[in-house]
């Protein structure tokens, strides 16, 4: 049988117009220095995604492709093939198909010849292997999530209790992993990633040591060690996080960075001195999860164009407000996703910098080289940007810098602590930005908080009781309604709600509210001309999630006031 021809994969790229000749060449120059395959190196790059380049890939070998997300792995294949090899070879079996003894089985190189020689040696005779292309990353992630952890939390622990904790272990000549203090952080972190926790608490108390995580934006409490371990724990914790481990009276920050599933993840360390020891807490940096599309926000489709409509105004501000963890930066970075392109400068100034993004120039804040918001910003305007992104406006300097931006001809991104996208209005002014200069050059403001959903696998139906009703707008006259309230169950920890999404109220600007703005009218005028233009409050989009079956009214309440609906 003739071999079909393969256009190399660079030049398949190129003739897809996914990269361009200069791109190809600066990743073909790094792969003589690596050795590494031309498609991984892409997408480290960032010219190309996994999912383009499997898809590329599937193309050109004549393979079928697939994005392991989304297919049931079976059990009985699991077993044919053991965790050390299918590390080795990279590769994850998904399903064996008894009628025909056919083994499909992801794979990150389908013609790695060796792996597939090898792993048919190994299995039962018989036996045909199908080979599927899958992302380098998914297949990691496979392997981890459902062969389990090479040791369990319980299983170190044990270790560490038979045995005795030498502390020169840790010093980085040493084959560090043969501690099982240097597993048990590692063990912790990664089931930390598993649980999708935001951050994870080092508590030491009197007597022992408290671990939570936060998962949902609720604190959870995972386990209680005993105090001794603590010590060299934090040891470890600073070590990995370029701490100094021999300060011990003094508040300390640092960042982790590990390779998990075969994806990066950084964690954000804060070291604080309490009464019985180092408080430790690490904020939980997930690219991946950091940056969600436009799409996926949950807006409603009206309040979708809308936000679209804002974001393509050449100059003006945007602002995004809501107290501290209720999502701000994702919504930002989701933006900023939307509109990078090649022909589009993007410069942020953030502090500090949590999720790298290609193309995108960013600085973090540093207080200590005399680098500040204002000054970053007076520093950018000389960089041409087309889009900057403030971190935080705190004070008038800062505000009146990126107005003066937003004034220009600049897109300008900024976010703001106020309960409300209307309160945000009063908290400018408050800070001393003149009326007449915040009159014309705002955008958009939208505020959000961030509630829990319902677990879809045990949530609990039932009709809206005359309260409930009240609290959701619904008309006496109206049909009943269906709602739902959270039980619990094994998939979702028993705490009835899996997963989080924000509710929001968007507050576009126009020449009515604009005028308002500039003779500093009161909250409720402000307020009155917005639901004329047909402005939704952060109340009435959670009412809609409520109503979807989504989230609960316990929930919302927990983030937004709804003592203002039965009034």
């Amino acid at each position: 049988m003739a071999e079909q021809t393969k256009i190399p994969l660079g030049r398949l790229l190129i003739q897809k117009g996914v990269i361009s000749e200069d791109q190809l060449r600066i990743a073909l120059l790094e792969q003589r220095r690596s050795s590494e395959p031309l498609g991984k190196l892409l997408i480290t790059l960032g010219f190309v995604t996994e999912a383009t380049a499997r898809e590329a890939l599937s193309e050109n070998l004549r393979t079928q492709s697939a994005d392991l997300k989304s297919l049931v792995v079976d059990a009985i294949a699991l077993k044919l093939i053991p965790k050390d090899v299918a590390k080795r070879y990279r590769v994850f079996p998904i399903v064996y198909e008894r009628g025909t003894d056919r083994l499909i089985l992801a794979m990150s190189d389908t013609s790695n010849i060796v792996a597939l020689d090898q792993i048919s040696a190994m299995l039962v005779k018989g036996i045909t292997i199908v080979p599927l292309l899958v992302n380098d990353s998914d297949i990691a992630h496979a392997i981890d999530h459902y062969y389990g952890f090479e040791l369990s939390i319980d299983g170190i622990l044990h270790e560490i209790e038979t045995g005795e904790v030498n502390y020169q272990s840790f010093d980085a000549t040493s084959d560090e992993y043969s501690h099982p203090m240097v597993r048990l952080i590692d063990a912790l972190l990664a089931d930390a990633v598993q649980n999708a926790a935001s951050d994870i608490h080092f508590e030491p108390e009197n007597s022992f040591l408290r671990i939570r995580y936060r998962i949902d934006g609720i604190l959870r409490q995972i386990r209680s060690l005993h105090k001794s371990y603590w010590p060299a724990m934090a040891v470890r914790l600073k070590v990995i996080s370029n701490m100094n481990i021999a300060e011990t009276r003094a508040p300390q920050d640092g960042r982790i960075s590990i390779k998990f599933s075969g994806r990066q993840i950084d964690f954000r360390a804060s070291a604080q001195p309490t009464t019985h020891g180092e408080n430790f807490v690490l904020r939980v940096l997930d690219r991946q999860k950091g940056i969600v599309p436009l799409e996926q926000l949950g807006l409603s489709e009206h309040d979708l164009d809308v936000l679209k409509l804002m974001i393509a105004r050449p100059d003006g501000l945007i602002l995004v407000t809501g107290p501290t963890g209720s999502g701000k930066t994702t919504t930002l970075y989701s933006i900023l996703s939307h509109i990078n392109t090649e022909s589009v400068n993007i410069m942020t100034l953030e502090d500090p910098v949590e999720y790298p993004m290609n193309m995108i120039r960013q600085t973090s804040v540093n207080e200590s080289a005399k680098l500040g918001f204002a000054d970053g910003i007076r520093s950018m305007m000389r960089q041409d940007p087309d889009v900057i992104l403030v971190g935080e406006i705190r004070d008038k300097e800062t505000a009146d810098m990126a107005l003066a931006a937003a004034m220009t001809g600049h897109q300008v991104y900024s976010t703001l602590h106020t309960n409300s996208a209307v309160g945000s209005i009063s908290r400018l002014l408050d800070i001393g930005v003149v009326a007449d200069v915040l009159a014309g050059n705002i955008i958009g403001i939208i505020a959000q908080r961030l509630v829990r959903k319902l677990c879809m696998h045990c949530r609990e139906a039932h009709t809206a009781d005359p309260l409930e009703r009240r609290l959701l707008g619904l008309h006496p006259d109206a049909p009943d309604a269906t709602i739902y309230r959270a039980v619990g169950c094994d998939r979702c920890a028993h705490q009835g709600y899996k997963g989080r999404m924000a509710i929001m109220e968007l507050l576009k600007m126009n020449a009515d509210i604009d005028e308002l703005v500039a003779r500093r009218a009161s909250l409720r005028e402000l307020r009155n001309a917005a639901r004329g233009a047909g402005f939704t409050s952060l109340v009435d989009d959670g009412m809609r999630r409520v109503l979807e079956g989504v989230t609960t009214l316990e929930e919302v309440s927990r983030v937004v006031d709804l003592t203002e609906r039965l009034a």
